[in-house]
């Protein structure tokens, strides 16, 4: 029996949608052709790599093993197809650029601009995930770069981590408030603090740098967004830690005051990731200048 890569690159989809249809318009291919082809490597394999859901598609034990060997073999493929496209110089499909959702809407308007005019040659598609996502998605081949909030893990294949930039953090909090600045996080009531919700890494590194117990009693609000965060936060119903980049979209609104933290204060390093070997090194590299360059560099604010 022979599975044909395409096959492959369908049953990945949906184990990584969840849905026969997400998968197919992810593959740009109809629904039907999509579930003929993993039909057939069903029958070629004697069993059925998905339970079919009302909700989706799950899974069986054995699809779960076999999507493991075909992500690897899909990984292999693609940086083959990488190796001969190194003497053209330029890649011959888009590259897959994943950012954190407390980065991507704020340096992608800024960057985007700028990638476009510098490297017109390229084309990108682009995504937005938690870091541990990303991370998985470099080292599943299903990404060629990300950009993260934090250094890359040093447990499992290589990754190569360039810093792009800081980004301090600052207090927002409503302009009600009589709020004297700099600000020490010591200072701060904890119970007034509003977070993200569990697996961004952002949450992880307000805790930190508040010194907050992870999972206090009492503690239900976790949101999705910074912006949903901010709307509460003029509303007067608590405060929280911004990024510097998110300022220029996140501190319009009026009821918001921003105000620097007191010496030694807090933040995080945005950094550039992508697998050791890739034939685009050399692009990655350019892509970190692009970035540094065309960043935003906006000022704390009052306080």
């Amino acid at each position: 029996m022979a599975f044909s890569l395409k096959q492959m690159r369908y049953i990945v989809a949906v184990a990584d949608s969840g849905h026969f249809g997400k998968a197919a318009e992810a593959c740009n291919i109809s629904q039907p052709a999509l579930s003929q082809q993993i039909q057939a490597a069903e029958q070629d394999c004697g069993a059925p790599l998905f339970d079919r859901l009302k909700s989706g598609a799950r899974l069986t034990p054995f699809g779960q093993e076999f999507v493991a060997r075909a992500r690897q073999v899909l990984n292999e493929a693609d940086l083959l197809e990488a190796l001969s496209q190194r003497n053209a110089g330029q890649p011959a499909r888009a590259i897959r650029f994943g950012l954190i959702p407390t980065v991507a809407p704020y340096l992608l308007p800024e960057i985007f601009p700028v990638l476009t005019r510098e490297l017109p040659r390229l084309s990108f598609t682009v995504s937005e995930n938690r870091t541990e996502a990303l991370i998985d998605g470099l080292v599943d081949g299903n990404l060629d770069v990300a950009l993260i909030g934090t250094q890359a893990p040093e447990q499992g294949p290589r990754l190569v981590s360039r810093v792009v930039c800081e980004d301090p953090f600052v207090l927002a909090t409503s302009s009600a408030e009589k709020t004297d600045g700099p600000v020490a996080l010591k200072d701060l009531a904890p119970e007034r603090i509003l977070l993200l919700d569990e697996g961004h890494c952002f949450r992880e590194q307000t805790i930190a740098a508040c010194r907050l117990d992870s999972n206090p009693a009492g503690r239900t609000f976790a949101a999705t967004s910074l912006s949903t965060i901010v709307e509460f936060v003029a509303n007067g119903q608590g405060v929280t830690l911004l990024p510097q980049i998110a300022l220029r979209k996140e501190a319009k609104d009026p009821r918001i005051a921003i105000h620097a933290l007191a010496s030694p204060g807090a933040g995080r390093v945005l950094s550039l990731v992508w697998r050791e070997g890739t034939p685009f090194a050399s692009i990655f590299e350019k892509l970190v200048e692009l970035i540094r360059e065309a960043r935003p560099r906006p000022s704390t604010g009052s306080g």
